[in-house]
């Protein structure tokens, strides 16, 4: 819902230390997938109630996923670096709600399969619009800097982020706030099909 207006901050955040990686011959690709690597070990610390560890390493997979990203822009984005991005990224997000099923399944399986399905709406309906929206030849102006057409909604990374940390932060509270933001991310998946069937008539 913010992502717009938090681009320029995060841009600038991000500069200095993304110029000192690309100096050093660090590729935007290797982030990402250091970034991934560090999502899978924040699953493994929710699945073992680690929630300390899981944030610190939850906010590590974001810091790594804007580091790519700025590293790229200095080196030069490329098709693949944005397809790696953003695949990982709907994994990631996936895995999370996981890792807290299978640290309580009585209490969390049901809530995290919930919040999964959200998640495939919200994702399924982000790529449909990007994969027509690139075959028309459209650019999103809100997100200049992305490597594909960036669609946004009601719940977007931003929320995410704080979403899974106020998770760690608050792991009885999972089945609530998974339930909540399940329903946020409905509204924003039935906004980008009314979005998607207006602006591809």
């Amino acid at each position: 819902m913010i992502d717009a207006r938090l681009q320029p901050l995060l841009r600038a955040a991000m500069h200095p230390p993304a110029r000192w990686l690309a100096r050093r011959g660090v590729r935007a690709d290797t982030l990402s997938i250091a970034g991934f690597a560090l999502g899978l070990l924040a699953v493994g610390a929710l699945a073992f109630g680690w929630w300390l560890a899981a944030a610190a390493l939850i906010a590590a997979n974001r810091l790594m996923d804007g580091l790519d990203g700025a590293v790229a822009r200095i080196a030069g984005p490329t098709d693949r670096g944005a397809f790696l991005d953003i695949a990982l990224d709907f994994v990631f997000y996936a895995l999370v709600p996981l890792g807290f099923a299978l640290q309580d399944p009585a209490a969390n399986a049901l809530p995290a399969a919930v919040l999964i399905a959200a998640f495939v709406g919200t994702g399924s309906s982000f790529l449909a619009f990007a994969a027509i929206a690139a075959k028309r030849g459209r650019q999103a102006e809100a997100f200049p800097s992305k490597g594909i057409y960036y669609l946004g909604g009601l719940t977007e990374g931003f929320e995410t982020i704080v979403l899974f940390l106020a998770m760690c932060a608050f792991p009885g509270s999972f089945p609530l706030l998974a339930g909540i933001f399940a329903a946020a991310c409905a509204v924003t998946t039935l906004l980008r099909w009314h979005q998607g069937w207006t602006a591809f008539d």
